[in-house]
């Protein structure tokens, strides 16, 4: 008498190879774990624009007045203080060392840190 011929799914069902594995797969990365000694340079945001309404006070004087700078020295005046102000304080924020107003180092900052403190990638 000839065994009885099952369908292929009940012979896996039986042996148990419908069941998922448990285990985790296996993960081989393809380069070490370790940081880079440097990250790529991403370009800051641009901050908010500054001195704007010096700047249109200064171009309503022109207009009003055909365009003429001694008319509107005052103005020219107070646009380049203010101006000079921003620029100081830019240069000021930047010189420091301290995290952006999101929190994130900058990619220059991040780099000098990644050069003061490089990855240790063999042992002695």
């Amino acid at each position: 008498m000839a065994a009885p011929v099952y369908p292929a799914w009940v012979t896996r069902w039986v042996s148990g190879q419908w069941r998922q594995k448990k285990r985790p797969p296996a993960i081989r990365p393809t380069r070490p774990l370790a940081l880079a000694n440097k990250v790529a340079n991403r370009r800051e945001r641009a901050g908010e624009a500054t001195c704007i309404t010096e700047m249109s006070v200064m171009m309503a004087c022109w207009k009003q007045n055909d365009f003429s700078d001694t008319a509107c020295a005052e103005e020219i005046r107070m646009f380049y203080d203010c101006v000079a102000k921003a620029e100081k304080e830019r240069k000021d924020q930047n010189e420091e060392d301290t995290l952006s107003p999101r929190g994130n180092l900058t990619s220059s900052k991040v780099n000098k840190l990644l050069r003061r403190f490089p990855q240790i990638t063999r042992y002695v």
